[in-house]
């Protein structure tokens, strides 16, 4: 059984132009990737911009395997999806997500969930949530694709309210209940998870089932693999004999973290092992 990895190229290749990055990865061995929302905070980019973006893909010969729905990282914020303020952007964003990944064939869109907001009401942003998961899931379910729910660490995201994998599934067991919505995933960071001291062997072998896609960095700086604390080997064979692999349909794992030189070219020798 095999795992597949992906590069994310919206934290790694950042020496680089946006677009210049999908080449980039191809000459480094790389022939998927994923990406947070491409366009900054525009909900609805031009024709031109989207058209350069799937482009650059396509001439790279790089398959699109993951994407942010309108997320406002850029900007400082943690997604949109239970922010009431920003519910016309992030629906906004829905086609267009929807869209690129109908081009480039990507089945995995990640809606991050926003941050609580100040002296507001968490009833209010469970609704808001709600009602854009819905709107999310039914425009995903147009093409095959999964929408999925990520957590971050309260220690880098500390008005992030999703922060363990338990809170995750609740929240996407709460919206399925309510939707009826059948392709809302867990999307596994084990680099957050790990931050919150969460057992990530129980986690994989309790859920992985109920992962749609799996990203990854190590502890604690988000290094790459073997720059910190994590025995990937063991966290690769566990995902493997817990079913998550290519041979599933499923089997991605995104690289998202920051290369611990500055350079990404520098960080990839922990690959040489697994081949």
């Amino acid at each position: 059984m095999t795992l597949r990895f992906d590069i994310n190229l919206s934290i790694l290749f950042t020496e680089l132009p946006l677009l210049d990055r999908p080449a980039a990865a191809r000459a480094a061995g790389f022939t998927a990737a994923e990406f947070w929302w491409p366009f900054g905070t525009e909900a609805v980019p031009s024709d031109k911009d989207v058209d350069a973006f799937t482009g650059a893909l396509d001439d790279a010969g790089v398959r699109l395997v993951g994407l942010n729905f309108l997320d406002d990282l850029s900007v400082g914020a943690r997604g949109l999806v239970s922010v009431p303020e920003h519910a016309k952007r992030f629906r906004d964003s829905i086609d267009v997500a929807v869209g690129i990944a109908e081009r480039t064939g990507c089945r995995n869109l990640n809606a991050l969930y926003g941050n609580r907001i100040e002296g507001g009401s968490d009833l209010q942003q469970q609704e808001a949530a709600l009602e854009n998961l819905a709107a999310a899931t039914a425009a995903a379910s147009r093409i095959g694709a999964t929408v999925l729910l990520e957590a971050l660490n309260a220690i880098e995201s500390p008005a992030y309210p999703i922060t363990s994998s338990a809170a995750a599934l609740a929240e996407i067991d709460r919206v399925s209940a309510a939707t009826g919505a059948t392709n809302l995933a867990f999307l596994c960071d084990l680099y957050h998870l790990a931050r919150m001291d969460e057992d990530l062997f129980a986690t994989i072998a309790a859920h992985a089932d109920r992962f749609g896609h799996v990203q990854i960095a190590d502890t604690p700086a988000r290094g790459e693999p073997d720059s910190g604390a994590l025995d990937f080997s063991a966290l690769f064979k566990a995902l493997t004999e817990a079913g998550y692999t290519a041979e599933s349909g499923r089997g991605w794992i995104g690289l998202e973290y920051k290369p611990s030189t500055g350079i990404t070219t520098d960080s990839f020798e922990w690959m040489e092992s697994l081949s």
